[in-house]
């Protein structure tokens, strides 16, 4: 407070409260665009760069040192997975929330296993994405309901593939791998998006044959087809 010659007071003004920063890590432009809509509405947050896959996220975290990043698991020509084992051993002071279309629980915990400090679908209601951003700046644990739900349950509704094995016998690049096989993909259009050479997509392909006892390629794709059409988030997502 200061008091000028004239004798009036004169209060300080507070300073501005900064916002925290949030950058976007989704291969959709109009999912990068919505949520950017969607966060520099809040008073208390702002974008400070988006990208579409795993290299380009890490440049622009590297310039922009964001509070919290926001990421998809499929990713172009990428991982979002690795990406959040790379950013929580580079910045282990950085929030991470993913924003996926993958509704099993499965997927959360090898999210939160990565570093994720939440994990909400794109099912979600505006609300609960701003909720889930706020929470995971704060320290907090956040899972969608329905994700919440199911592991709190305790089991996964899941079709279980040939010789009574489960999903989670697979490592998260096996996993990766198994889901894309089930979306068609060759061995070369993998190792591309991925960004691996095609020798290590045949040889997690035979890890997996191995852990489920499946005896050839066919059977491997088969089951990936059919355990991908059995998901509710592949009747959601396009493209």
């Amino acid at each position: 407070m200061g008091t000028p010659g004239n004798g009036h007071l004169i209060m300080a003004s507070a300073p501005a409260r900064a916002k925290r920063t949030v950058f976007l890590v989704d291969d959709h432009a109009l999912v990068r665009e919505w949520l950017t809509n969607l966060i520099n509405q809040q008073p208390d947050l702002v974008v400070c760069g988006e990208a579409e896959d795993a290299r380009k996220a890490m440049q622009g975290i590297e310039a922009a040192i964001p509070d919290v990043v926001v990421v998809d698991l499929l990713l172009k020509n990428s991982s979002g997975m690795e990406l959040i084992k790379h950013l929580k051993r580079s910045h282990p002071g950085t929030a991470v929330l993913v924003l996926s279309m993958h509704e099993e629980p499965h997927f959360a915990k090898r999210a939160l296993r990565a570093g994720a400090g939440g994990y909400v679908t794109k099912r979600e209601a505006t609300r609960d994405v701003i909720e889930a951003i706020q929470k995971v700046l704060g320290g907090s644990l956040y899972l969608s309901q329905s994700i919440a739900r199911d592991l709190a349950g305790g089991f996964v509704k899941e079709r279980v593939p040939a010789g009574q094995a489960s999903i989670d016998q697979l490592s998260d690049r096996e996993l990766e791998i198994f889901e894309l096989i089930g979306q068609g993909q060759s061995v070369m259009e993998i190792a591309a998006r991925l960004r691996i050479n095609v020798k290590t997509v045949h040889t997690y392909c035979g890890r997996i044959r191995e852990k489920w006892n499946l005896k050839s390629s066919r059977e491997l794709y088969l089951e990936a087809v059919h355990w991908r059409e059995a998901r509710p988030s592949s009747r959601v997502r396009q493209g």
